[in-house]
């Protein structure tokens, strides 16, 4: 780990680490020696540059849910130290509702949610992120329904002309990580399998996909098998079935004590004009961001399958754009 706090073992160890330090710990000062100062951050929701708008969220999140815990189920990586590492960071989070915030009024509701983050680190410093919280997992936990939350996000900001927009090409920042990921064939699986879905070849589930597979999919939601698969694919998909379909990063790993597995960075960017997961076609323009893990085995002799996946995009994101494209407000 060149050019690292020599306390921390190895990447995954510095991910984890930090994360805890700033967050359970209270070690928020802690972000001026972790995070660059122009540090370029993006979410669905927005797009924040420099040091000091992360601490200002930071904070602002932990006044609102004061006993928030960060599980680190996973941290699938690329890179070396001395040219720069990129982690892809998977957290199950939980926490109370106790305080007043951008979610509203507290309620005191109990929550469970993934949040799943790209974090490009060189010199025991991050300098550039991309980061999806399960927004769809923690409004409906506090009662909510996602397009419900979305019309009142853009009215307490201010209205349509007023409110912050979401990421999209036309809102993103650049930042210093230009890289793609790396060559593992866990990877390069896992991409050819999600490229195939969506060009609409949805023979490829039941031909990859385990036939007991356990799903985890925006709004907190655990499914099984290939129907779950099917329905949730087809439902983004046939949402916005013009749209492009890009991967922005690969990554795969085989790790001792770890199954192979893999990460991948994708968008879908054009218009909502089908039927599917977000209603009615209204011919917005939406970009949705996506992150996805998986792993790979069998539990006897047969070839290896997807025997679990994770997928988080953030749904009050895409109601946004789409409320701020129709004017249903």
């Amino acid at each position: 780990m060149k050019g690292f706090d020599p306390k921390f073992a190895d990447f995954p160890d510095y991910i984890l680490g930090i994360t805890r330090e700033i967050w359970e710990d209270r070690g928020i000062a802690t972000l001026h020696r972790y995070y660059a100062p122009d540090i370029v951050v993006r979410s669905p929701a927005s797009v924040v540059t420099g040091n000091q708008g992360v601490i200002a969220a930071t904070m602002a999140t932990l006044a609102e849910f004061p006993d928030r815990q960060l599980l680190g189920e996973d941290v699938i990586w690329s890179g070396t130290p001395e040219d720069g590492m990129l982690s892809s960071h998977r957290i199950l989070s939980t926490a109370t509702h106790a305080g007043d915030g951008v979610y509203g009024k507290a309620t005191g509701r109990a929550l469970r949610y993934r949040i799943m983050a790209d974090c490009h680190a060189r010199a025991n410093m991050i300098d550039d992120e991309w980061l999806i919280r399960d927004q769809g997992a923690i409004v409906r936990q506090m009662g909510r329904d996602p397009r419900d939350y979305a019309r009142d996000l853009i009215a307490r900001e201010g209205g349509p002309l007023a409110c912050v927009r979401p990421l999209s090409p036309a809102t993103d920042r650049p930042g210093p990580y230009a890289g793609t990921g790396n060559a593992n064939p866990w990877g390069a699986r896992y991409a050819d399998l999600l490229t195939r879905i969506m060009g609409a070849d949805m023979a490829a589930i039941p031909a990859e996909y385990d036939r007991a597979a356990q799903l985890e999919h925006p709004g907190h939601v655990t499914g099984h098998g290939w129907a779950a698969a099917d329905r949730f694919w087809m439902g983004l998909r046939a949402a916005f079935p013009s749209a492009t379909f890009t991967l922005h990063h690969t990554i795969g790993r085989e790790d001792p004590t770890m199954p192979p597995r893999a990460a991948l960075r994708w968008s879908l960017h054009g218009r909502h004009d089908g039927w599917g997961a977000f209603g009615r076609p209204t011919g917005a323009e939406v970009y949705v961001l996506g992150i996805s893990h998986a792993e790979f085995g069998t539990p006897g002799q047969a070839p290896a399958r997807l025997r679990r996946e994770w997928v988080l995009f953030d749904e009050t994101a895409i109601w946004k754009q789409i409320l701020l494209h129709t004017g249903d407000l």
